[in-house]
């Protein structure tokens, strides 16, 4: 079995949150353990609402045939990755009262780093 691959979002913007995702649902769909943290303005993706599906680049990306980060976002949840929002990044950002997508953890780097043990970590 492969060691688990924890994926650090630290940036808000789409075009990190999206291949965040990719690496997130590519490792989990050849078998690999995944954790995703997000931190600061990663948190955004883990938002109930979050504001990135409202992006111009979606519409961008589905006209060209290319995975949308709605379309990551259910993959991501189906393959069970594991999606934690960092606590003190929500606070950090004033989005510790935001709602977050069904299945999102609220931990610190502590658990994540508990998580990925001696598993590889990418930050986007």
């Amino acid at each position: 079995m492969s060691p688990p691959l924890g994926i650090l979002l630290l940036s808000g913007t789409h075009d990190r949150a999206h291949y965040a995702l990719v690496l997130a649902t590519g490792a989990a769909a050849i078998g690999r353990e995944v954790v995703l943290f997000a931190s600061n303005q990663g948190c955004r993706l883990l938002l109930a609402q979050t504001p990135l599906r409202a992006d111009a680049r979606e519409t961008l990306l589905a006209e060209r045939g290319v995975a949308t980060l709605a379309a990551l976002l259910e993959a991501a949840e189906e393959l069970g990755i594991r999606r934690i929002a960092c606590e003190a990044g929500l606070r950090a950002e004033g989005l510790a009262e935001a709602g977050l997508a069904p299945g999102v953890e609220v931990a610190g780097v502590v658990t994540f780093l508990a998580a990925v043990g001696d598993g590889q970590i990418a930050t986007v």
